[in-house]
């Protein structure tokens, strides 16, 4: 309920709406204020709080060190969930007060790179890989970055692409460059690394400082060196004029300026020249990167794509189990195991860790299977309790071992729910639907036999088991396909074992779709940028503009990831019922790439049905007997008659089959399309 509140108030970050202009605005809004006392309440609790100051803050890396007791010198504060105390001066102050600042920066990709290693068998020693490894270097050339720390953004690929990166110079600078600002010379960089165009040192002297970088001022160090190799600058003056430098203040850089040139002349340099390369040096400066953080950062980056590029399942299994609440990020990653094909297995209670661990198949092809952690609303220490019960007792031996063995103080029915609709318990009963309706039945068996278990009852035969019958699930039919998808996508975030759309490649293609995946690649590539989408409606945010107009933000998802798309008030008008969540639409919607965001405006809304019907021809169903020839034939009448022609291909005994085309047509839709599918016997089905 407070969600759906809180997606009435207009979402406008460059200019924030306050809860009163939304109330004035929001007509919706008012409505469910005046309507509910409960949110009449919390509206005006909201607009008593609303500028307040939400909490004090600690910085994320700051530490102070001072040479006497702290509260000596500044007031200090104590967080109530910490026993560090903090200053109560910000960052700025601090260093006013005599405090000096150090920056400790925690990375997460540390995590990732050692749980990596962790999970190959030969533990390979990352201090000691060797920094000229080809493949790491191919693969940033391909720009294949994904979960490459610092290069997975989709500018950076775009950069890599150009600059074909070959040693750890070229990482470094790109690191350093590759911010607003210096952005600027990338360009320029990469046309001297591929020969296109001479390198320009200024003068012969600086030419040791710049080679690395092609003539290019990138480091503040190369910014000191030059005025101690040029001007005679001590290291400590050299400091000072980057400090000026960076600060732009007038006075001091005209003084700056001057000792500079004097130094210059001194060594040889004509006043002109000097003056020349101090107003580059200048400019250079004002965003000059430190080369040494640059290169620690380049390393991590180096060492990531060295693990992806020679252990890609272990450094994708450690890279979710690091983003395992982050399902965008998920679904990122499961997009590259579909392009690397590696395999992503679904969360199984008997074989799934709380977190992403690699698997060996029968055929020795290794897999990731997904954590149990990662199904929305378990949580992680419960899941580690399923599996150490599981470690300790063997595997679960059916769904009623499990309740038996179940801590229900530590696990509840919603998180049972999830892990039955994500298919975590598809090997002891594949019925979801059964699994996820028997939730309660579980539980009360589990409280039942906790209670047995307290009372030290046994079972009469003396074995030490319990002597508590197990009650029967309820009789369900299995959900149909795309419900039982619908149910898995709602558990993980995205469509895990399949896809609704995966049925429909073929009239995709001859519709000429553009998939998620190639947005970027689509946007960035010129030409046209109208094109038609599939997709399956995941939510709709409707918003009202200042014209009075509504529009809305609809989140889609084809088998290749989740995108937005915006409407204005004319398409959304004749389009609302169409974009329910769970409908199978295809969108015609023009592409504009913003600095790294892919923006989608949608023209029209039609069914995916009706187009799919339109480019379909039929359907050719795969028996795998024929004894499923009458149950297809009551499904066919059912469905009934259409546009779409059905042929039926038969294997009559290993050496032998036969084909039946039906006379007429059916209304192939793509319920039906999954009903077939789910038929006991349909071996496949495909378009004609």
């Amino acid at each position: 309920q407070v969600d759906k509140i809180c997606k009435l108030v207009p979402n406008n970050p460059a200019n924030p709406v306050t809860l009163q202009q939304a109330l004035d605005s929001e007509e919706l809004l008012r409505q469910a204020r005046d309507g509910d006392e409960t949110v009449a309440r919390l509206v005006n609790i909201a607009l008593k709080l609303e500028g307040l100051y939400r909490h004090a803050s600690t910085h994320a890396a700051g530490v102070v060190i001072a040479d006497r007791p702290l509260h000596d010198l500044v007031p200090l504060y104590r967080d109530p969930r910490s026993d560090m105390p903090v200053t109560q001066f910000n960052m700025k102050f601090v260093e006013q007060a005599g405090l000096v600042k150090f920056d400790f920066l925690g990375l997460k990709t540390l995590t990732v790179l050692k749980t990596a290693v962790d999970l190959i068998p030969e533990k390979p020693d990352l201090t000691t890989v060797t920094l000229d490894d080809v493949k790491s270097y191919e693969l940033l050339g391909r720009a294949e970055s994904t979960g490459v720390f610092q290069l997975e953004s989709s500018g950076m690929r775009d950069v890599l692409r150009r600059l074909k990166p070959n040693r750890l110079e070229d990482i470094i600078a790109l690191v350093s460059l590759y911010r607003p600002g210096p952005m600027d010379n990338i360009p320029k960089y990469i046309k001297v690394k591929n020969g296109e165009e001479p390198a320009d040192y200024m003068n012969p002297t600086l030419e040791p400082i710049l080679k690395e970088t092609f003539g290019i001022m990138i480091y503040q160090e190369q910014v000191m060196q030059t005025a101690q190799i040029l001007a005679g600058y001590s290291l400590g003056g050299a400091d000072l004029l980057r400090r000026a430098m960076g600060k732009k203040i007038k006075e001091e850089m005209e003084k700056q300026r001057a000792a500079f040139i004097e130094g210059a002349v001194k060594n040889g340099v004509e006043a002109e020249q000097a003056g020349y390369i101090f107003d580059q040096v200048d400019k250079f400066a004002g965003y000059g990167f430190n080369k040494s953080h640059a290169a620690a950062y380049a390393l991590v980056a180096y060492q990531t794509a060295w693990l992806k590029a020679n252990y890609p399942v272990e450094f994708l299994a450690a890279s979710m189990t690091l983003d395992l609440g982050n399902t965008d990020k998920l679904n990122v990653f499961r997009q590259e195991l579909v392009r690397l094909r590696i395999k992503l297995l679904t969360p199984d209670i008997n074989r799934s860790n709380a977190t992403f661990r690699v698997e060996t198949l029968p055929d020795g092809e290794r897999a990731i299977r997904y954590a149990l952690a990662a199904v929305k609303g378990v949580g992680m220490p419960a899941m580690q309790a399923v599996v150490a019960e599981r470690e300790r007792g063997g595997p679960y031996r059916d769904l009623f071992d499990f309740a038996r063995r179940l801590d229900t103080k530590t696990i509840n029915k919603r998180q049972l729910e999830n892990l039955a609709c994500a298919g975590a318990f598809d090997g002891l009963n594949p019925n979801r639907h059964q699994v996820h309706a028997g939730i309660e039945t579980l539980i009360r068996y589990a409280q039942s036999a906790a209670e047995e278990r307290e009372s030290g009852q046994n079972s009469l035969f003396g074995g030490g088991g319990l002597a508590l019958k197990a009650p029967d699930l309820p009789k369900l039919q299995d959900w149909e396909p795309l419900d039982r998808l619908s149910h898995e996508f709602g558990a993980i975030g995205f469509y895990l074992s399949a896809h609704p759309l995966d049925g429909f490649a073929k009239p995709l293609q001859r519709l000429k779709v553009v998939q998620a995946a190639e947005l970027v690649r689509r946007a960035s590539g010129g030409g046209s940028t109208r094109c038609q989408m599939a997709g399956i409606v995941i939510s709709k945010q409707e918003r009202l503009a200042k014209s009075g107009n509504r529009f809305a933000f609809v989140s889609l998802s084809d088998s290749t990831g989740v995108y937005e798309v915006t409407l204005f008030s004319e398409t959304l008008a004749v389009s609302r019922e169409l974009l329910e969540p769970g409908k199978a639409v295809v969108l015609t919607v023009d592409i504009q790439l913003q600095n790294e965001d892919v923006r989608l405006t949608c023209h029209e809304v039609k069914p995916l049905e009706d187009e799919v019907a339109r480019a379909a021809e039929g359907l050719q169903i795969v028996l795998a007997r024929p004894d499923a020839v009458p149950t297809l034939r009551g499904l066919l009448e059912k469905i009934g008659r259409g546009r779409g022609k059905v042929s039926i291909l038969v294997e009559l005994d290993p050496l032998r089959e036969a084909e039946i085309a039906l006379q007429g047509g059916y209304a192939i839709s793509a319920r039906s399309r999954a009903a077939i599918k789910a038929l006991p016997g349909v071996a496949d089905v495909l378009d004609l």
